[in-house]
C-alpha cells in the first residue's frame, strides 16, 4: 500500500471506483457494442460465421497476450503511463476498424484493440491495493464491479441502437470517441498510486524471476482459475448472444438488451452484497456461497434445458443468478490473488487476466461455436467452465486451509 495514499485522491471513495470502473469499461464495451451488428458486419464485408467469430478470438487473445506485461510495465514505470498508452492505442485501433474495408482488416484492428484494453483492467486492480487497506479494497472492488457491471448492459443497446440507425461503422466511431474522452479523463484525474521506492526493475532477468515465482506457486495458479474460469460459464453466452438470443429465443437485434439487462443486475446485485460482507464474514466463507449459488444454478440449467424447449420466460434468469454467485466471490479472490506477493501486485494482476482471458479466448474461439447452436450443449459447457473453478477451489482449500480464513 502506497504510505501516501490518503493524500492522492482528495475526493471521494466512490469517485475513484468510478474512474477505475470507467477504466475496466473499455474490455466490455470492445466485445458487447458491436455484438448486435454481426449480421450487418458480415453482410457488409463479406465474411462467413466463422471469419466473424475470429474478430472476437483475435481480440480475445490479443488480450491475454499482452496482459503479460501490463503488469510488469506498472510495477517499473508506474500505473498512469501504462493506462494512458493503452487507452492511446484503443482509440487508434477502434478508428481502424471503423475503417476497415474487409474481414482480414477488422481481426487485425480487434486484435490491435485486446492488446490495448487490457491496460485498464490490470492496472486498476493494482491501483485499488495501492491505495486501500483490505477490508476497504473488498468495498472498493465491490463497487468498481457495480458501475463496470453496468457497461455490458449500456453497451448492446447503444450498439443495436446505432447499427439500426448508423450502420456498423458508427458502432466503431462510437468506441473511438469513449477511448478520447476516457484518455482525457486519466490525464486529468488519474493519480500515480505506485511510489518510486516501491518500483520493480525492468530487467529480463529480474522480471524472468518474478513470472517464476508466481507461475510456479500452486496457490496463485488455482486463485486465478478459479476466479477467471467460472466466469466463462455466463461469458460463454454472451459470445455465443447472436444464436441463442437470435436463434433459440427469438429476440431481435433491438431486443438484446433484456439478456444483457438482467446479466449485468445480477453482477451489480452480487458485487453490491460482496461490498457489504467485506469484513463481517470470513472471505473463504463469501467465496463458499457464491460457488454453491453458481453449482445450484448451473444444475438447474442443465436440467431444464434438457427437459423443456428454451423461451425467453425463463432462460434468462438462470444466467443471471449464475452472474449473482460469481460477483458475489470474485472480489474477494482478486484480493487473495494481490495479496499473495504485494511486491508484485501489478504482475499478478496481469497473469491473473492471463488466465481468465486465455480461457475466454478459448471459449470464443472454440467451445462457443461447438455449442452455441444447442442450449443443452451451452449449459452442459456453462457447468463446466464453473466445475473447473469449484475444482481449483476446493483443491486450494484442502491443501491451504488458512487462506481466507481472515
Amino acid at each position: 500500500m502506497n504510505p501516501n495514499a490518503d493524500k492522492l485522491w482528495p475526493g471521494p471513495r466512490w469517485a475513484l471506483a468510478v474512474l477505475l470502473a470507467l477504466l475496466g469499461m473499455l474490455g466490455p464495451f470492445s466485445i458487447d457494442t458491436y455484438i448486435p451488428a454481426f449480421s450487418g458486419i458480415a453482410a457488409s464485408l463479406g465474411a462467413k460465421p466463422v471469419e466473424m467469430q475470429q474478430t472476437l478470438s483475435a481480440y480475445l487473445f490479443g488480450f491475454a497476450f499482452m496482459n503479460l506485461f501490463h503488469g510488469a510495465l506498472a510495477d517499473s514505470f508506474g500505473r498512469r503511463p501504462v493506462v494512458l498508452w493503452g487507452i492511446a492505442v484503443f482509440t487508434l485501433a477502434s478508428a481502424g476498424c471503423a475503417l476497415s474495408q474487409s474481414s482480414e482488416q477488422l481481426v487485425f484492428f480487434r486484435a490491435l484493440q485486446g492488446l490495448s484494453t487490457g491496460a485498464g483492467i490490470v492496472v486498476s486492480r493494482a491501483v485499488i491495493r495501492d491505495m486501500f487497506p483490505p477490508a476497504q479494497a473488498q468495498q472498493v472492488m465491490s463497487q468498481v464491479t457495480i458501475y463496470f457491471g453496468a457497461a455490458p448492459a449500456i453497451a448492446p443497446i447503444v450498439g443495436g441502437w446505432l447499427f439500426v440507425h448508423l450502420g456498423w461503422h458508427s458502432v466503431f466511431w462510437f468506441l473511438t470517441a469513449v477511448g478520447f474522452l476516457l484518455w482525457i479523463a486519466n490525464v486529468k484525474y488519474l493519480p500515480e498510486t505506485l511510489a518510486i521506492e516501491q518500483r520493480q526493475s525492468f530487467q529480463f532477468k529480474h522480471l524472468m524471476r518474478g513470472y517464476w515465482q508466481l507461475c510456479s506457486s500452486p496457490r496463485f495458479l488455482l486463485l486465478a482459475l478459479a476466479s477467471g474460469v467460472p466466469f466463462n460459464g455466463m461469458f460463454l453466452y454472451v459470445l455465443a448472444a447472436p444464436a441463442f438470443l437470435g436463434e433459440h429465443l427469438g429476440l431481435q437485434p433491438t431486443e438484446f438488451f433484456w439478456f444483457f439487462i438482467l446479466t449485468i443486475s445480477g453482477i451489480m446485485s452480487g458485487a453490491w452484497l460482496s461490498g457489504r460482507l467485506a469484513g463481517k464474514i470470513a472471505p473463504k466463507q463469501q467465496i463458499r456461497h457464491g460457488f454453491v449459488i453458481m453449482l445450484t444454478v448451473s444444475v438447474v440449467n442443465l436440467v431444464a434445458n434438457y427437459f423443456f424447449k428454451a423461451h425467453v420466460a425463463w432462460a434468462l434468469l438462470p444466467i443471471a443468478l449464475f452472474a449473482f454467485g460469481w460477483a458475489l466471490m470474485v472480489p474477494v479472490v482478486t484480493l487473495l490473488v494481490l495479496d499473495l506477493y504485494p511486491e508484485r501486485r501489478g504482475m499478478a494482476s496481469s497473469l491473473q487476466a492471463v488466465i481468465g482471458s486465455t480461457a475466454n479466448g478459448v471459449v470464443a474461439g472454440m467451445l462457443a461455436p461447438l455449442v452455441m447452436h444447442s442450449t443443452i450443449g451451452m449449459a452442459a459447457a456453462s457447468l463446466g467452465m464453473m466445475c473447473i473453478g469449484l475444482v481449483a477451489w476446493m483443491y486450494l482449500h484442502y491443501r491451504w486451509p488458512d487462506i481466507g480464513r481472515s
